[in-house]
């Protein structure tokens, strides 16, 4: 009787082992305020990871397709019933957060004897003006983090530090244009692909996924090598970049960038390989 509270903690424990294992080959995501509103990015393999959840609200994943799916379908009937029974601007992504998805994963990952989710969720929402915008984070065991400005997922915390530390650096970033924001994006992109996969055999360079995990702030990896990953990455995978613009006509703000949109605002250093 007495061994049962750490029978659990043990289980518990052994879950956020397995946990991580999953998410360890999976794309990081990144969303950045710039300019005229939000952009997210991400690599994937062909199964889309950023989706629409209401007007002003964007979704970005990490995990199982399936998990995903489950969790955004909630999001939306729950921001729909919400916009419905309320009105649009009570559908805001804090709500979505405190009383949809972080009780529902918080729950599945402390209940031992089911299947927890295997996802990482990151919600952006774009503010009536740049200092509302919003972007929350949650990982598989229910904590979420509120955050202004940008915000990343990655396979640990670790992971997530270095893509912080890479877009802290980067002066006025939500002053920039679209085309720099993507920059930056796909650079912190980088770091966290490169970080994730520096105990493997994975390509990309050895020195750059070194200097990902050194925690000095001096050894943030080149732009150079970093643009170059991500040339190398999307030539086998599919980038996928989508916006909340401030201006744009209608209640829905969500938009996917068109492929010739996005070979204009690509560096010229990745655009080669679209």
């Amino acid at each position: 009787m007495y061994e049962e509270p750490y029978r659990w903690i043990e289980a518990v424990g052994n879950r956020r082992q397995y946990l991580d294992e999953q998410f360890a080959m999976g794309a990081p995501v990144v969303a950045l305020a710039y300019a005229d509103g939000i952009v997210l990015l991400t690599v994937s393999r062909g199964t889309p990871k950023l989706y629409e959840i209401y007007d002003r609200i964007a979704l970005g994943g990490m995990g199982h397709p399936a998990d995903l799916e489950k969790l955004r379908f909630s999001l939306l009937e729950m921001a729909h019933v919400e916009g419905f029974n309320r009105s649009p601007s009570d559908v805001t992504g804090a709500r979505l957060m405190k009383y949809g998805l972080a009780p529902a994963i918080k729950q599945a990952f402390e209940e031992i004897y089911k299947a927890p989710f295997i996802a990482k969720i990151l919600l952006a929402e774009l503010g009536v003006k740049p200092e509302r915008d919003l972007f929350l984070t949650i990982n598989y065991d229910g904590n979420f983090e509120e955050r202004r400005g940008w915000a990343a997922l990655g396979a640990t915390s670790a992971v997530q530090v270095q893509m912080a530390r890479y877009i802290d650096a980067q002066p006025g970033f939500a002053q920039a244009s679209l085309a720099q924001a993507v920059e930056t994006g796909l650079c912190a992109w980088a770091v966290g692909s490169l970080a994730q996969t520096s105990s493997g055999t994975s390509d990309g360079d050895s020195s750059v996924r070194d200097a990902a995990e050194k925690p000095d702030a001096e050894a943030l990896p080149d732009k150079t090598a970093l643009l170059a990953h991500v040339r190398q990455t999307v030539a086998e995978k599919s980038l996928e970049c989508v916006l909340l613009e401030r201006n744009g006509p209608g209640s829905s703000k969500y938009r996917t960038l068109r492929p010739d949109e996005l070979g204009r605002v690509l560096p010229s250093a990745v655009r080669a390989s679209q």
